[in-house]
């Protein structure tokens, strides 16, 4: 793989950097990163035996593809020599809220801009990431995009329009799923059990549904009315889940998170 260059070295990026190397598609010669004022670039190269960049030089001199992976709110204040620096490259941004629009006044002469938007299991590989391109992308580019993030989990090419739904659902859907755990934990101790077991319980439970599902050709419906007998215990769960709305809750969740990433896209 030509060389890739990571702006940026915090938890994705390493997460790209390891399933990158983990999978054979890179090599460490041929990856290298910044960081800011911290010393994640440092801890990375450490880690992984990439090349840690002292300057967007050394860091982009050969760089056939640029992933953009600081935060959002920097985006603003990167050096501006970075439109003449990754001129012909490909560059790939994970920033949240970043248009591809706004993006192309940082990146004017790269030869295709991809905004993607990855979530937090895509640390472990587990994750799934939608994204979407400025152009038409060549089947070269689309390989190494699907190599570049497909170390992260699954890809879900989509519309640039649906990226903020994705932010909302599945960008932001871990935190759900997380203070879901942390609200059957604390049910768990309510009816009687210890912390630690109803912990356990909870996260294997997820954990178990989950895969069940994945391998499952049921629908999510189907596969509760397999759980629940008629007035049974689930039952009576599912029934105050339905009393309280507790799909709706999910649905303004979502779309709450959706519309702040419009508000964010705005706000450049």
């Amino acid at each position: 793989m030509s060389k890739i260059a990571f702006i940026g070295a915090g938890r994705m990026a390493s997460a790209m950097v390891g399933g990158l190397l983990t999978s054979g598609s890179a090599s460490p010669s041929s990856l290298a990163c910044i960081g800011g004022e911290d010393d994640t670039a440092a801890r990375l190269a450490a880690a992984t035996g990439i090349h840690n960049a002292t300057t967007l030089d050394s860091l982009l001199e050969g760089a056939d593809v640029v992933v953009l992976a600081c935060k959002p709110q920097q985006l603003s204040g990167l050096d501006t020599r970075l439109a003449q620096l990754t001129r012909g490259a490909l560059v790939i941004s994970i920033l949240a809220g970043k248009r591809l629009s706004r993006l192309s006044q940082t990146f004017p002469q790269a030869r295709n801009l991809v905004r993607a938007m990855p979530n937090t299991p895509g640390q472990i590989g587990a994750g799934i990431t939608g994204w979407s391109p400025l152009s038409e992308i060549s089947a070269a580019d689309r390989s190494l995009v699907e190599r570049i993030l497909g170390s992260l989990g699954k890809l879900v090419p989509v519309s640039e329009d649906q990226l903020d739904a994705i932010t909302g659902l599945s960008g932001s859907g871990p935190a759900y799923v997380f203070e879901f755990a942390a609200a059957l934990r604390e049910a768990g101790v309510a009816a009687g059990l210890s912390r630690e077991a109803s912990y356990q319980l909870a996260v294997e439970t997820i954990l178990g549904s989950a895969k069940l599902m994945a391998q499952s050709t049921a629908e999510a419906e189907e596969l509760r009315n397999q759980v629940t007998s008629p007035n049974g215990t689930t039952f009576a769960g599912l029934r105050r889940m339905e009393a309280h709305d507790f799909r709706g809750i999910i649905r303004e969740t979502v779309v709450a998170a959706r519309d702040r990433s419009v508000e964010l896209s705005r706000e450049g």
